[in-house]
């Protein structure tokens, strides 16, 4: 793999990008290692593996992401907020795109657009955390900090390099699953009625998803009795692959200098949109673009990467590294972000101005959002400086409490009180919430509170499973879609 060096420098006398121009930064969330030349053997070790994704399949998704930019696509991004090595296998992997098709299908009916399918899977393993110590049955140990650094268990909280080369083969399993289970037909639109709805068992929402299913099988009947039946576009979808890109050394390590795909757009901003499938999602025919560099540098260890609250800075390694990669990009936007900043972030890490290339994923919590989210909105409007980015709502993180008994916990109705207020106020600004970001499961865990179950504060030990941060269960994951679902045809009407 070629990655330059950090001391390079381009012709304005300025640094230059390379994948480890980043280690010339300051750095939040550092990790030291004890061991250096076992991290050296791991990094080497994963420079010799094959990339998990494709240059084709990133830009793929930064085509559907350009879509979404404009207005003519969503984005459903959800998945685990701790990802755990055990997670890799068959039945946690089948419930977790289960639950991300049956949502897709409820915001499709909603907006009457493609829903773009982003999963926090196969990669989702390092966590920040507010300190690198906690306190367990009295005593300071180090934190957990996600299994690509260390265990949960307290006898397994040592950082341990192997655990890179642990992620590699963990997320490329799970993706190659994934792929097996998208071709052998898994999400095929003619049988929607064979998605198993699992723990959902509340009637009422049985019987909306029924009635929206049944309309589609309906459309799709009458299709086929004409003839215009197009089986090719309605067996599979796309589903992507993301994770915070928080652990550097691995990143820089799947980052490969390669070739580009022929029909990426570059700059997105003047070329053609591919036409897609209202029901899949999918790419019907794809613009050919004259070629303006033949290779660049990919992550290879998933298809979209973001950065954290707590990592964003202009002046720091994390936005040194992204601002180097082809792959589209996201940045939480949060209470603490300030104008200059987020401009200034913007022009770093996508100075050709780019369609779709990045995405701003906004994190107020409920009593901020109606404050704070304007003045971002029209400081990327007004700015002059001509970025259209996808708008993407976490109502997640800035909604996170604790129970008097120290439970972690969010509420439901405060998660969707938010992204309520997102929706009116991107109507309102004349702009467009492109998607949603949730942390979710396929499971019938109970972490939040509220919803149709109505559970409370003292439901939650009932099944409390989440390693790190709360997430939706399956039923709640799947009446968000509904509601969302619903004030989309509300805007549309």
């Amino acid at each position: 793999m070629d990655t330059g060096s950090a001391e390079s420098r381009d012709i304005n006398g300025t640094q230059s990008w390379t994948p480890s121009s980043w280690r010339a930064k300051p750095i939040k969330q550092p990790v030291d290692y004890d061991n250096a030349q076992a991290v050296d053997r791991a990094t080497a070790k994963l420079r010799r593996l094959p990339p998990i994704c494709t240059p084709h399949e990133i830009w793929r998704l930064r085509r559907s992401l350009a879509d979404v930019a404009q207005g003519k696509a969503f984005l459903l991004q959800g998945g685990d907020c701790a990802e755990l090595f055990d997670y890799c296998n068959d039945n946690a992997i089948d419930s977790k795109i289960k639950l991300l098709l049956q949502m897709s299908l409820v915001l499709i009916w909603g907006g009457n657009k493609p829903v773009v399918r982003l999963a926090r899977m196969a990669g989702q393993y390092a966590k920040p955390r507010s300190s690198p110590m906690e306190t367990v049955d009295g005593k300071q140990i180090p934190s957990f900090r996600g299994d690509i650094l260390n265990g949960y268990p307290t006898d397994q909280r040592a950082i341990d390099p192997d655990r890179l080369v642990q992620a590699y083969f963990h997320s490329a399993a799970t993706l190659n699953y994934v792929r097996a289970q998208l071709s052998s037909g898994i999400a095929d639109l003619h049988n929607p009625l064979d998605w198993n709805l699992g723990h959902v068992g509340d009637p009422e929402l049985q019987r909306k998803y029924t009635t929206i299913v049944e309309s589609i099988a309906e459309s799709l009947r009458f299709m086929q009795t004409i003839g215009a039946d197009t089986a090719g576009q309605l067996e599979t979808i796309d589903l992507f692959t993301s994770h915070e890109g928080l652990l550097l050394e691995y990143e820089e390590a799947l980052t490969r200098k390669l070739r580009h795909p022929p029909n990426r757009n570059v700059p997105a901003k003047h070329k053609p949109t591919p036409r897609t499938s209202a029901l899949t999602g999918g790419v019907l025919t794809n613009p050919t673009i004259k070629e303006a560099e033949p290779t660049g540098y990919y992550n290879t260890s998933c298809h979209f990467i973001w950065v954290g609250d707590r990592t964003r800075q202009p002046d720091h390694a994390h936005i040194e590294y992204l601002r180097g990669i082809e792959n589209p990009i996201g940045i939480k936007v949060g209470p603490t972000t300030s104008i200059s900043d987020l401009t200034t972030l913007l022009d770093i890490v996508n100075p050709n101005k780019e369609i779709g290339k990045v995405t701003l994923i906004t994190r107020y919590g409920e009593s901020k959002a109606t404050a704070l989210l304007p003045q971002h909105i029209e400081a990327v409007r007004s700015s002059g400086h001509g970025h259209t980015v996808v708008w993407q709502c976490d109502p997640m993180h800035g909604n996170t409490r604790s129970t008097t008994t120290g439970i972690k916990t969010r509420s439901f109705a405060s998660i969707f009180s938010e992204l309520a207020s997102a929706i009116r106020i991107h109507k309102e600004c004349g702009t467009y919430l492109g998607g949603v970001h949730l942390e979710l499961t396929g499971d019938d865990v109970t972490e939040c509170t509220g919803g149709s179950q109505g559970l409370q504060d003292e439901d939650l030990d009932t099944r409390y499973e989440t390693f790190c941060d709360p997430r939706l269960n399956e039923k709640q994951a799947l009446e968000l879609a509904f509601l969302v679902a619903g004030s989309q045809r509300g805007n549309a009407a």
